[in-house]
């Protein structure tokens, strides 16, 4: 007996080689896919890796052994012994794969296993042998190349899980394909074959060849671990694309919460299809308070108890569920109480399916473009009243010019028929006194009229507020129930203004304050004092005199129309209602303003702010006003009457005759200057002011150049001249009645005779 030397194709040793290492790496491959799936495609994976495990290391060995040959013998193999070898490291390799999955601390345990079975994988193979000798192996080896396989099986269980690069796949394939092949190569080493004599070299009925088989394991087990390979680098490849994906699909989550949470200055939320708050981005923090306590609420804690008590918070819901959109304004109610006013909006949000799956809210605090609008709608009410309050102005400036005209006839022919009426009967003359008196008092209104217009002829001097109040206590005596007080500092700034003017106004004021108080009477105060500018008043110091009473005050709405024309509270009869709008007018044009404050229950203050006067010199004293009643003109003149009025022509005409004057009579300013032309003398000129075409001060400017030396009168029913013009003419106003126009005659003439010459009667054009 003696020991048969074997030998090995090298070129199917370097393929057996080839196949443990590919084997290896791809079974490493795959297991990097098992740890990236989950589910029924990891267990999908770990049976691949298993396959190309197990499978790769009996094809690496089924073809080691091909290599090998017997010189003279004819080597076959067991079909049945093969397929065993061949399920045998499958099996316990996915074993050992799915127990160290599932338990980590199981590897040297599971490597031990999986060596074993390798190692019995080949000697089975090895049993699978059919030729004409008999194997021994010698135990050295045979223990070596069962510790080569466990230690092969332990590291390529440890580094299938565990995360790889490429090229560490590829450098642990090479090891281990080398280790397995040095392992199946050391059993090799250890086996004897020793020939039997007289058993014939064939292979035995039923075997396989040797030649063939080798290559076609080796393609076959090539072609599927490539398939293998090329399944997980696919599967990698959309794995990674997948990853890409999502990882944009995060960051564009990711920007869109960054700029949603970013906006600041709108509150973002979504809603369940309850309505209830699901989540919503920093701007409804800030803007709203609530935090996290909020998400699970129903939204209609942001509507007022009103909304909700209306049912408005469902209604805004159903209302975007059917039109898919509900847009409006509204209160909203932060977390501390407060109310805003909100831009709100919201959207239905649907899936691919149509179904509404909750609603997305978008609330805007526009509480400031609200007040600009509230703003924005006060001024363009204001100057709607504004431009009201001048057209009302100038109708009544022109209805009280008017006016004025009628009753400078009214008054100057109930004075002529009076002086001229004969009868005894005391009756009648009280008739004519209280037509008269009825005439004075219409004169009043249109005074009020036109203080109202800002459109009164003002005499304005300095005037001492305190004495001048003083001088009144016996216009401010009431009721007895009524006490009038008045309360002045000691050293208090003069004004300017008209001081007729202001004690009609202070009367005015002190009426109005009487009207307001009960039957159980009450205090009318009378106080000033000084104060800088305020409301939009010019720069500098005012005298704020004060007029206040004890009565029952105005509410806001009253207060706000009480400075209207015609706006009155007294009742038919009792009020014209342009007291308060002649006190405004006063004061505005004496460059003031007129301030009132009430509140209902507590009375009524109101505030006549005037410029503090420069000049602190009072005017010296008038002498005492002679009596209304007209003497006649000691020395009679020649009189040019100018007026386009015929009525008014007629009575002034007939004032002047029944002095003994000298009276010719022009009905425009073109006439009077051809009568002028024609008539050798003429002393004086008494001409009303508005005229067609030729106005009363053209027609001073043509008497002034053509006749010097001529006074012109200059009647008016209100002040419409060209400041530069006033100061230079002699002017009475309308109505006047006979005494009034003496006066002004006199004082003319008077003028005329001190100068001894030409009178200054060359105004300045306009």
């Amino acid at each position: 007996m003696h020991h048969h030397p074997g030998s090995h194709d090298p070129v199917l040793v370097a393929l057996s080689v080839l196949i443990a290492a590919l084997s290896s790496y791809t079974a490493l491959d795959l297991a990097t896919r098992m740890r990236a799936a989950s589910g029924f495609a990891s267990l999908a994976w770990l049976g691949a890796a298993a396959v190309a495990m197990g499978g790769g290391i009996w094809s690496m060995h089924f073809v080691a052994m091909l290599a090998f040959s017997l010189p003279g013998v004819n080597i076959s193999y067991d079909p049945l012994l093969t397929l065993l070898s061949l399920a045998l490291p499958i099996l316990v390799a996915a074993a050992a794969f799915v127990v160290v999955s599932q338990r980590s601390n199981a590897l040297v345990v599971s490597g031990i296993g999986m060596g074993l079975a390798i190692s019995g994988m080949h000697y089975t193979g090895m049993t699978a042998m059919r030729m004409a000798a008999s194997i021994h192996y010698d135990p050295l080896w045979v223990v070596l190349s069962i510790a080569i396989g466990i230690g092969a099986s332990i590291v390529a269980l440890w580094l299938a899980f565990r995360t790889t690069s490429v090229l560490e796949r590829i450098a642990a394939g090479v090891v281990m394909g080398l280790a397995i092949s040095g392992m199946h190569y050391a059993a090799m080493q250890g086996s004897s074959f020793i020939p039997m004599d007289g058993v014939l070299g064939r292979a035995a009925s039923g075997t396989v060849g040797q030649a063939p088989l080798a290559f076609l394991i080796a393609g076959t087990t090539i072609v599927v671990l490539v398939i293998g390979l090329a399944v997980a680098v696919h599967d990698r490849s959309s794995a990674e694309r997948a990853g890409r994906e999502a990882e944009a699909l995060r960051r564009s989550e990711e920007k869109f919460r960054l700029l949603v949470e970013g906006v600041a200055d709108h509150a973002i939320f979504m809603l369940d299809p309850e309505g209830r708050v699901a989540n919503w981005n920093l701007g409804a923090i800030r803007l709203i308070g609530y935090g996290e306590e909020i998400v699970g609420t129903h939204y209609a804690i942001l509507h007022t108890d009103e909304d909700r008590d209306a049912g408005i918070p469902e209604a805004v819901l159903l209302d975007a569920r059917r039109e898919g959109k509900s847009a409006g304004e509204g209160w909203r109610v932060r977390k501390d109480g407060s109310r805003f006013w909100a831009e709100a909006t919201i959207r239905v949000v649907r899936n691919e399916r149509g179904e509404a799956i909750g609603f997305a809210n978008i609330v805007r605090d526009v509480t400031e473009r609200r007040r600009a609008q509230e703003a924005l709608e006060r001024t363009r009410d204001a100057l709607a009243v504004s431009q009201k309050m001048e057209t009302v102005g100038q109708l009544t400036g022109g209805v009280a010019h008017d006016f004025n005209n009628i009753l400078a006839v009214i008054t100057g022919s109930l004075e002529l028929a009076k002086k001229r009426l004969q009868t005894e009967d005391p009756r009648i003359h009280r008739l004519l006194d209280n037509a008269i008196h009825g005439a004075l008092r219409g004169a009043s209104l249109t005074q009020r009229m036109l203080a109202f217009a800002r459109k009164q002829d003002l005499k304005p001097v300095v005037v001492d507020v305190p004495e001048l109040v003083r001088g009144m206590s016996a216009l401010l005596k009431f009721n007895p129930a009524i006490r009038v007080e008045t309360r002045f500092p000691i050293e208090l700034a003069k004004v300017k203004v008209d001081a007729n003017q202001l004690e009609l106004a202070i009367l005015n004021l002190a009426v109005n304050a009487r009207d307001a108080m009960t039957a159980s009477g009450g205090t009318i105060s009378i106080a000033a004092r000084e104060e800088q500018a305020t409301n939009g008043l010019a720069e500098g110091r005012y005298v704020a005199l004060s007029v206040s009473d004890t009565g029952a005050g105005m509410d806001e709405e009253t207060l706000k129309h009480a400075q209207e024309p015609f706006f009155t509270t007294k009742g038919v009869g009792k009020g014209t209602g342009l007291g308060l709008s002649m006190v405004k007018g006063l004061a505005e044009q004496s460059g003031g303003a007129l301030m009132l404050k009430s509140r209902v229950g507590e009375g009524t203050t109101a505030e006549i702010w005037l410029p503090a006067s420069q000049d602190e010199k009072l005017p010296e004293p008038h002498a005492a006003e002679p009596s209304r009643s007209a003497p006649r003109s000691h020395r009679p003149v020649s009189v040019l009457v100018v007026d386009d009025d015929l009525l008014v022509l007629d009575s002034i005409a007939a004032m002047l005759d029944d002095l003994g004057h000298a009276v010719i009579e022009a009905r425009s300013g073109e006439e009077a200057v051809q009568l002028l032309r024609r008539t050798p003398k003429i002393d004086i000129v008494v001409t009303d002011y508005a005229m067609p075409g030729m106005n009363g001060l053209q027609l001073a400017e043509t008497v002034a150049a053509e006749h010097p030396g001529t006074p012109v009168v200059l009647c008016t029913g209100y002040a419409e001249l060209p400041g530069s013009a006033q100061p230079l003419l002699p002017r009475i106003s309308k109505p006047f009645d006979q005494a009034g126009l003496v006066a002004v005659m006199e004082e003319v003439m008077r003028a005329r005779a001190d100068a001894r010459s030409v009178l200054p009667l060359r105004p300045k054009r306009a």
